[in-house]
């Protein structure tokens, strides 16, 4: 087995990072390169940049932000937000980043994920799911960052996905997002099940027990945390102690 990957994740609106509750009600908590730069000196196994308004405004605004962290952030970066085509893909690539994740614009075209797969590598392309739950043991995929309904089922969508190609699975729990109650283990224990890819839980962080859970409950392969990282509740260095205390494979 994998170490366990612990990924910050920044939500990017315009220059700065952002945080809010269930996607919505968003406040700036800082700048991109500076908490980039104090994450991978904490020990991030990876950095996962969402730009939140890209698919509105049909555009992703990161590779400028990507270009300047790859000069001296030597772990690898995933940015997601507003990809719609092959030259997208190619361009995040160039900028530094090592993988691409993928949401509205797969719910559009499934078929992108299979071209993208062929092109990049499966390695490269990852699938995004914003999951909010609608029923007993049921969830809804939405996109747009969480304010477009799409009425396809969340496992079965990440059976697909995975089938179309995609090397890995990001889950964001909409309900949990934001409120440091937890991640939603019955969600990611249900899509880590269903796939033969890693799935990264995302989505309700508040302390490393939460981790702990979303690894060995819901047998996520990695986490991705914002608020615990960004209001310094904790540091990454302590999830990462706790995770090894449970005997959770880290890289500490």
């Amino acid at each position: 087995m994998n170490s366990i990957r612990i990924i910050p994740r920044l939500d990017i609106k315009g220059e700065n990072v952002i945080k809010g509750v269930h996607l919505e009600c968003l406040r700036v908590v800082g700048d991109p390169q500076e908490m980039a730069s104090d994450y991978y000196q904490q020990g991030a196994d990876e950095l996962l940049y969402i730009d939140t308004v890209a698919s509105l405004y049909g555009r992703n605004n990161l590779l400028p932000i990507i270009k300047k962290a790859s000069f001296d952030i030597f772990i690898p970066l995933t940015v997601g937000g507003g990809i719609r085509s092959l030259e997208d893909i190619r361009m995040i690539l160039r900028a530094g980043a090592d993988k691409v994740a993928i949401n509205t614009y797969a719910v559009k075209d499934p078929t992108f994920i299979t071209e993208a797969a062929k092109t990049f590598g499966s390695q490269c392309i990852v699938g995004s799911i914003e999951a909010q739950r609608v029923a007993d043991h049921r969830w809804e995929v939405f996109t747009d960052n969480g304010r477009e309904h799409t009425g396809l089922d969340a496992v079965a969508w990440a059976r697909r996905l995975a089938l179309l190609g995609a090397g890995e699975l990001l889950v964001t729990s909409i309900d949990q997002e934001g409120t440091t109650r937890g991640y939603e283990t019955e969600l990611i224990a249900q899509i880590a099940s269903s796939v033969n890819i890693p799935v990264i839980a995302s989505g309700g962080a508040g302390n490393p027990e939460h981790v702990v859970r979303a690894v060995t409950e819901a047998h996520a392969a990695a986490v991705a945390c914002a608020h615990i990282f960004h209001y310094r509740k904790y540091f990454i260095n302590e999830v990462k102690t706790v995770l090894h205390q449970h005997s959770i494979d880290v890289r500490l």
